[in-house]
């Protein structure tokens, strides 16, 4: 009964922080922050009533944990595959480009700055798919510190701020079309509000199809997660770890993300058509608050001390990441249109 009360606590901590940040990003002229950056701040400055009152440990460690999973299946009903077809087979190609990049650049970056796998791993698949919930999704496949999470996570928003201020002006003075900036933004910003803000100050139909492209980026978070799942399985067992079934040996069943199929079942449902879109904005509210909700737990037990001691380095790898990747992105964009002309 008493554990019950505590996971009770925690969870309804955790849904006060983010309906704070709800209103917050209401009360802002624009959706530059965003709720998930509020919840996860908010969440960092309670740390020290968390660490004063332990009792709340079993439900935010619940809700950094299931309530995040349920964020993430609803995500799913925000997306379809007819969107991904509808981005056309020339965003699908620049998304190797970028991801490529993405993975590569932070690779060379984990062995020149010396930063640990994990974290590196978050700052890449930040900039690859879609910012703060890719790096939330995969934060606990991988078992990575809620430190690292915050990290990733703050380093993605102060990116994505200066990309909303900067990059219509400099698609603008590159004499970008509607297409080929919509692309770049889709393919090369973080964040989804970052997309829609950064594409629509350009024209409606950039933003249109850069929040196109953006969604269809989300779906690469299945593939990503099963192979960072076996990667991850791969390390534990050459480590002697039992948890992953023993020396040298994976065990598929075990470390595979089944919530992830659930993902792909709403995805299937609103593909469908069958879903009305009051239903639609709804249950993407619904995630919105699940996720806000989950960083809001993952703050609470980081603290800014914590984050502050990481160091600049990997601030450093994630500028260069994603500075490579919007470059690679204009590059790629041009010489596809061109290709196509």
């Amino acid at each position: 009964m008493k554990t019950s009360r505590n996971i009770f606590t925690g969870v309804l901590l955790s849904a006060a922080i983010a309906a704070v940040a709800f209103i917050l990003n209401d009360l802002l002229p624009l959706d530059l922050i965003g709720t998930a950056i509020l919840s996860l701040i908010l969440g960092m400055l309670l740390n020290p009533l968390f660490l004063r009152h332990r009792s709340l440990s079993p439900g935010v460690d619940w809700t950094s944990k299931t309530v995040l999973r349920v964020g993430i299946i609803c995500a799913g009903v925000t997306l379809s595959f007819a969107q991904v077809l509808k981005a056309g087979k020339y965003a699908l190609i620049l998304m190797l480009f970028t991801l490529t990049t993405a993975f590569g650049v932070g690779y060379i970056c984990k062995r020149i700055f010396k930063i640990n796998w994990k974290l590196a791993s978050l700052l890449s698949i930040s900039t690859a798919i879609c910012g703060g919930t890719a790096v939330a999704t995969l934060g606990p496949t991988i078992e990575a510190e809620d430190r690292d999470i915050a990290y990733a996570i703050s380093a993605t928003f102060i990116f994505d701020l200066l990309t909303v201020i900067a990059f219509p002006w400099i698609g603008m003075m590159l004499g970008l079309g509607d297409t080929g900036y919509g692309l770049w933004i889709g393919t090369s910003v973080n964040d989804t509000s970052s997309v829609v803000a950064a594409g629509y100050a350009f024209s409606d139909t950039a933003g249109a199809l850069a929040t196109i492209v953006k969604l269809t980026r989300t779906l690469f978070i299945v593939p990503l997660v099963l192979v960072f799942s076996w990667l991850y399985a791969r390390k534990s067992a050459g480590s002697g770890d039992a948890a992953a079934g023993g020396r040298g040996r994976v065990n598929v069943v075990k470390i595979f993300p089944w919530f992830i199929l659930l993902f792909l079942v709403m995805v299937g449902i609103r593909s469908t058509g069958i879903l009305s879109d009051a239903v639609v904005s709804n249950v993407s509210l619904i995630s919105k608050f699940c996720l806000a909700m989950a960083l809001a737990a993952i703050g609470m037990k980081t603290s800014l001390r914590e984050v502050r001691d990481i160091g600049p380095k990997p601030m450093v790898a994630g500028v260069i990441i994603d500075t490579s990747v919007v470059i690679v992105a204009l590059v790629a964009q041009a010489g596809i249109l061109h290709f196509i002309k």
